[in-house]
Order: structure tokens, then C-alpha cells, then sequence
């Protein structure tokens, strides 16, 4: 079970037209907020007011958003709506009948220079029962809290790299791996379905190359 502290406790319903009503959006996404989403609640608050964390540069609010579900899908896209919608750092806790996961982005600072974040990709638990569900909140200031969320939330896909490595270059470091495992997968296809030996042997040797940075990256 999520036990943060009741300092944050903000348990607010937010009406999920507020995502869509007055602001564009294509037809598909007033949709999948239509159709997927029953209700959202803004059930915490994680900030410097209302728990004992310093507060950084980066993250100076993090939101827990409930949304119950009609069934177990959510278009990434609402939650990228959502998240273009409110200026802060959210955890997204998706429940629907007694089962539940959790979801955050990794969210940074737009190119731009305003207030405006961006998220580069999003990490995700299981669907699992509701009371197997546990997210600790762990650290002194705000940033590292939402750094140790990120991780708890990805397990595995950022356990790689050396220690102490940050939080960003982690995040990089996956999306490098994901890439390349992308293009070994596609190339074995592709040496698969060749015929002639010598392109075979020229496939191979650039498998190899890929592979060989693939496991580069994949140290710990």
C-alpha cells in the first residue's frame, strides 16, 4: 500500500473535462479521456510546505494523480496531456476494480527556457493487487525524491551504469539500449532472409559491432 504522509494529503476530485473542454485537442484523445477514464484525484501534495523536504531547482512540486480506469488501458497520450496541463511533477497511480500501477515520466525542463516541462518517456509497474503495490519516498530534497521514484518505478531498465550515475544519464543510457536493441532484432531479421553468403558476412560483422556496444551499455 502507498503510505506517504498526511502532510500531503490533498485528496481533491479533478473533473477529467478540465484535460480536454477549452483546450485543443484531436478527437481521439477527448475520446480515450471519455471513454477509458471514470474519475481523477489529486490525492497528494509532496512539497516543501507540507513535508520536510528541501525544495531544488528542478522539482519544487511532485502531484500524486489517481485516475480510476474503466478498464486496464490508458492511451500514453492523456497522460502526456495531463502532464502538459499541470506545471509540475506528477505520479500517475492507475487503479481499476482491486488492482493497480504506478506510472511517472521523466520529466525535464523544456528547451525553450520557460516553466514549461517536457517528458521524455514514461516508466511503469506491473498491474498487480492494490495492497502489493509500494513506493517509498526517499531522500532529503524534492529532486531526490523523484529521482528514487523514477528508479523504483523502472526497476531494471535503470539499474545499469556505474554508481552514482544521475538520473538523466540513466535515462539516456536506457534509451541508447532500447535503440540498439531495436536495430540487433531487426538485423538478425535481416540475416535471416539473406541468401548470399558475403552480404552475410558483412551483416554479421556489423551484429557484432551492435552488439558490442549493446553490451557496453548494459554493464552494472
Amino acid at each position: 500500500m502507498l503510505e506517504f504522509p498526511k502532510t500531503t494529503e490533498f485528496n481533491k476530485r479533478i473533473p477529467k473535462q478540465k484535460f480536454y473542454e477549452n483546450i485543443q485537442v484531436t478527437p481521439a484523445l477527448k475520446r480515450s479521456f471519455v471513454e477509458q477514464i471514470k474519475v481523477i484525484y489529486w490525492k497528494n501534495k509532496i512539497a516543501a510546505t507540507t513535508v520536510n523536504l528541501a525544495e531544488e531547482k528542478d522539482v519544487t512540486e511532485l502531484e500524486v494523480f489517481e485516475i480510476q480506469l474503466n478498464g486496464q488501458e490508458l492511451d500514453e497520450a492523456v497522460l502526456r496531456q495531463i502532464d502538459r496541463e499541470i506545471p509540475y511533477h506528477i505520479l500517475f497511480i492507475l487503479k481499476h476494480e482491486e488492482m493497480c500501477k504506478a506510472i511517472i515520466g521523466y520529466k525535464e525542463v523544456s528547451a525553450s527556457g520557460n516553466t514549461a516541462f517536457k517528458v521524455n518517456r514514461y516508466y511503469q509497474t506491473d498491474w498487480m493487487p492494490e495492497e502489493e503495490l509500494t513506493l517509498k519516498l526517499e531522500g532529503l530534497s524534492l529532486d531526490a525524491v523523484y529521482e528514487n521514484l523514477v528508479r523504483q518505478i523502472a526497476g531494471d531498465a535503470l539499474t545499469h551504469g556505474e554508481a552514482g550515475e544521475s538520473l538523466r544519464d540513466s535515462v539516456k543510457r536506457n534509451e541508447e539500449i532500447q535503440v540498439l536493441k531495436k536495430q540487433i532484432e531487426k538485423l538478425q531479421i535481416k540475416i535471416r532472409k539473406e541468401k548470399q553468403l558475403n552480404i552475410q558476412i558483412q551483416l554479421n560483422a556489423e551484429l557484432k559491432l551492435l552488439k558490442q556496444k549493446y553490451n557496453g551499455l548494459t554493464r552494472i
